[in-house]
């Protein structure tokens, strides 16, 4: 049975390949804050969300809103959502606990054992199942969970599960197993075949007065042990077509188990997060996929997730009508919100593709193949490279992997260097990805950079800067604005010392 929560016509998996710039981007977009948050805890809920938050650049825009439509459910029914990951997790922890791991190293007699022990561990939950999709599957809208609840009733039908429990019940051989066997040329026993008694149940004086036909028979005396290994064996061999089948299907339905348990713990992280979020009453909206050949992103109240959940208060937020717009220079005050507002950006466009809600009143955006980051970087301890090399080297790694339509998020690149020099190199970069189709987001400093595409009045660039209130007091709000040719480093300066004498 296919879950198919993730995607419509495969299984999510958690070895599924991971991005080139993964740990750069979990860094740079502080994604652990995030994930902490959808996970409160569960180290499986970690490694999946991580997982697909991660793969899910890429995602077409169907898989995208086949999800949203999923996850829509599960906000609007979270108790019953969070009662199947526990049916889930419950089967799962009762296997590992009735030591079950495969066919492979058992004996006969202990594979049907533990198949026989395990089925009927797993009859409960899904019985349940089925209970939940008969009664409850009106609750549920979206196409994917419409196709599990039709798999659960018509899979698991009552009639089923009857037969089920009263097969595992016969494979107890309580009665003992009734086998057939032929000679072979060397009169050895051979073609061992397990033989289906007629099932009726007898009493004592049925069994001593009833005429049965004639058969030889012979019993094996207690302390016979060489007897008794060979019946064991003859045992094994007219059982073992029914031990490995039922080996199988306990080995299906932990998988299957194991499947709706992984897909599941995505949407649970999303509860949480949502639930965080809430509390904090921080804007969430789901967003509006375009295809990646549009140049469209617009948005309202967009705001940094993981700045809102570390501050315990919904961050502030920016709205921006950004369509056609290939490049995005930002610059503007010192602390005054432009390192958060290209992370807000970034986490939304991830958030976005991996079927997520968004930390925005509404958002829209095209999706994109890949999202990689180029951010200052510390002095290189051991001294084997300046800084302006190290940027260069891992820009040229960048680009060795860029791809037409992805996205690159650029925070003070080229700083290392005077402004001049920094500015050419960034003009030189920048114009090349942009005939190669790639979206840049650049934060920075260098005003020769962002003056120069200012004055030649490049189409599709467009131009923000960090809002500054007369006094100098920043709002932390990004607003469009030409490039200004300083950074009022001079009032953090005044507000630093003044408060420090206000202190003495």
């Amino acid at each position: 049975m296919k879950t198919q929560l993730m995607y419509r016509d495969r299984d999510f998996k958690l070895d599924t390949k991971l991005p080139w710039q993964a740990e750069l981007i979990s860094q740079d977009l502080e994604l652990t804050t995030l994930l902490e948050a959808m996970a409160r805890g569960d180290s499986f809920l970690l490694e999946v969300s991580r997982a697909a938050l991660l793969s899910g650049l890429g995602t077409d825009v169907d898989t995208i809103l086949y999800r949203q439509d999923i996850l829509r459910d599960c906000l609007n029914n979270q108790a019953l959502v969070t009662e199947l990951y526990s049916l889930t997790l419950g089967a799962i922890v009762e296997a590992k606990r009735a030591w079950w791991w495969g066919l492979s190293n058992r004996s006969v007699s202990s594979i049907l054992s533990g198949a026989t022990s395990l089925l009927e561990l797993f009859l409960p939950p899904l019985k349940r199942l089925r209970s939940i999709a008969v009664e409850d599957s009106g609750r549920f809208a979206s196409r994917g969970f419409e196709a599990l609840f039709t798999l659960f009733r018509d899979e698991l039908t009552e009639e089923y599960l009857d037969l089920i429990a009263r097969h595992l019940v016969e494979v107890k051989f309580r009665r003992g197993a009734l086998i057939s066997a032929s000679l072979g040329s060397s009169n050895e026993s051979t073609d061992y075949i397990l033989r289906q008694t007629d099932g009726k149940q007898r009493s004592w004086f049925q069994k001593v007065f009833t005429k049965r036909p004639a058969a030889y028979t012979f019993h094996i005396p207690e302390r016979d042990e060489n007897g008794a290994r060979i019946v064991s064996e003859m045992r094994g061999r007219g059982t073992h077509r029914v031990a490995v089948a039922l080996g199988e299907s306990a080995d299906n339905v932990l998988g299957f188990f194991a499947a709706l348990r992984m897909e599941l713990a995505f949407y649970i992280g999303c509860i949480n997060l949502h639930q965080r979020l809430a509390a904090l009453d921080a804007p969430v909206c789901f967003p509006a996929p375009a295809s990646s050949c549009e140049r469209t992103c617009h948005f309202s109240a967009l705001h940094d997730v993981c700045l809102s959940l570390r501050r315990k208060e919904s961050a502030v937020g920016n709205s921006l009508n950004a369509d056609r717009k290939s490049l995005w220079i930002v610059t503007g005050a010192n602390q005054g919100g432009k390192s958060t507002f290209l992370r807000s950006v970034g986490l939304a466009q991830m958030m976005m593709q991996c079927g997520m809600f968004v930390g925005a009143q509404e958002f829209t955006a095209a999706t994109c193949p890949a999202v990689f980051t180029h951010y200052k970087r510390e002095e290189d301890a051991e001294l084997k490279s300046g800084k302006l090399d190290e940027e260069l080297a891992r820009m040229s790694e960048i680009v060795d992997h860029l791809t037409p339509d992805s996205i690159l998020l650029c925070n003070e690149s080229f700083a290392a260097t005077n402004e001049r020099e920094g500015s050419e190199i960034a003009r030189q970069i920048v114009t090349a990805l942009l005939e190669k189709r790639i979206k840049v987001i650049y934060v920075t400093h260098l005003y020769g950079f962002a003056r120069g595409f200012f004055d030649r009045g490049v189409d599709e660039a467009m131009f923000l800067r960090a809002e500054r209130n007369v006094d100098g007091a920043r709002t932390f709000k990004v607003i469009e604005g030409e490039p200004l040719q300083t950074s009022f480093g001079r009032d953090l300066y005044s507000a630093v010392f003044r408060d420090a004498e206000i202190e003495a």
